[in-house]
C-alpha cells in the first residue's frame, strides 16, 4: 500500500486541483508497489496516469487554412497552485479570471472585462505558466503564437499573417499567447529597425486596438525596454514578474518535491543557494532530485542531493558569463 505521506499528498493535490502533483505522487505509489513486487498493480497505476495525460480534449479550435503552423494549440491542466508568485500578483490574475467569468454582469453596466495582458519579467518566472493557468481556469484553449514563423522577410507577409491571427482571435475564443513579444513589438524609433518591422508593429497596434472579441490576448516579454511605448496603453493590465525570494523558493521546493522532501533539512543552507535562480531553475533542480530517487528506488531525498542539483543550475549561469 501507499505510504501515509503519499496518501496525504494525493488528497491534498486533488483538493488543490493540482493534477501535475497528483500524477507525480501516483507514479511514486506505482514505483513503491513495484519495489514490493506488486508489478501488476504498479503497471495498472501507470496506465491510468498515462491514459489520463493523453486524453484528447474536446475543446477543439477550428483553424482557417494556413494557420495551423502559426498557432500551437494546447489544453493545459495547470492549476493556480502551481503558480508560486507574490500574493499581490496572484490577486491581479484572480481579478482577470473573476472579470472573465462575470463578464455579463460587467457588460450590463457598460463595462468590459480585462482580457489584453502584457506580462513582463525575466525568463522562467511564470509568464507562460500564467497563460496556462488562465486557459485552465477559464476553460478555453491556449493558442501559442509561433513568432519565429510569423515574422518573414517578405514585405507585407507578416502583417497579413497577423491579420489572419486576429481574425482567428475574433472567431474562436481562447487564450492567445504572443511569447517573446519584443520580436514584433520593438521600439519604432530604433536606428537599426527596418521599415517592414515598423509596418508590422503598426499593424499589431491597429489590430489589438480594434479587437472586440471575447478572447484573452497575452503578450510576454523578458525585456520591456525594447517595446514601443505606444504598446503599453493598448493593454488592460501590465503584470510584472520577478525571480522568487526565499519565502517563495521554499514554497516552490515543497510543492515540487512533495513526499520526496527530506525529513530534516537546513532551509537556510538550501535557500541561500537559490538566490538569483528563477522559478524554472528551482523546478528543474527539484525534478532532477525526484528522478534520481525514483531511479534509485528511494522515497526520500537528502539535503545533499538538493544542494547538489541547485548548484548545478547555478553553474549554467557561470558558463554563460
Amino acid at each position: 500500500m501507499a505510504t501515509a505521506e503519499q496518501i496525504k499528498s494525493l488528497i491534498k493535490s486533488h483538493l488543490n486541483e493540482d493534477s501535475q502533483q497528483f500524477y507525480t505522487v501516483a507514479l511514486q505509489v506505482a514505483a513503491h508497489e513495484a519495489k514490493k513486487g506488486h508489478r501488476d498493480l504498479a503497471h495498472n497505476i501507470r496506465e491510468l496516469v498515462n491514459s489520463q495525460r493523453q486524453k484528447v480534449d474536446n475543446r477543439i479550435l477550428s483553424f482557417p487554412k494556413g494557420l495551423n503552423e502559426l498557432v500551437d494549440v494546447r489544453y493545459p491542466d495547470t492549476p493556480k497552485t502551481a503558480l508560486v508568485i507574490p500574493r499581490q500578483l496572484q490577486n491581479r490574475i484572480d481579478r482577470v479570471i473573476r472579470e472573465f467569468q462575470q463578464q455579463n454582469k460587467l457588460k450590463s453596466y457598460g463595462l468590459s472585462h480585462r482580457r489584453k495582458l502584457l506580462l513582463v519579467g525575466p525568463p522562467g518566472t511564470g509568464k507562460t505558466m500564467t497563460a496556462q493557468v488562465l486557459s485552465n481556469k477559464l476553460d478555453i484553449p491556449l493558442g501559442i503564437i509561433q513568432v519565429d514563423k510569423l515574422v518573414t522577410k517578405y514585405m507585407g507577409e507578416t502583417s497579413a499573417k497577423l491579420r489572419q491571427i486576429f481574425n482567428l482571435v475574433n472567431q474562436e475564443t481562447a487564450v492567445y499567447l504572443f511569447d517573446e513579444f519584443d520580436a514584433i513589438g520593438g521600439e519604432r524609433s530604433f536606428d537599426n529597425d527596418v521599415g517592414e518591422m515598423r509596418r508590422v508593429l503598426n499593424s499589431f497596434l491597429q489590430f489589438i486596438e480594434q479587437d472586440q472579441s471575447n478572447s484573452v490576448i497575452v503578450a510576454a516579454t523578458n525585456n520591456p525596454k525594447l517595446l514601443d511605448q505606444a504598446l503599453f496603453r493598448r493593454f488592460d493590465d501590465i503584470l510584472h514578474y520577478e525571480k522568487p525570494d526565499r519565502e517563495l523558493s521554499e514554497k516552490l521546493i515543497k510543492n515540487i518535491l512533495a513526499t520526496f522532501i527530506p525529513n530534516s533539512l537546513s532551509w537556510d543552507a538550501v535557500l541561500s543557494e537559490t538566490d538569483g535562480l528563477s522559478h524554472a531553475d528551482i523546478v528543474g533542480a527539484c525534478t532532477d532530485v525526484i528522478k534520481e530517487n525514483i531511479l534509485g528506488d528511494k522515497n526520500k531525498a537528502t539535503e545533499q542531493q538538493l544542494l547538489s542539483t541547485i548548484k548545478e543550475r547555478k553553474l549554467y549561469y557561470k558558463i554563460q558569463e
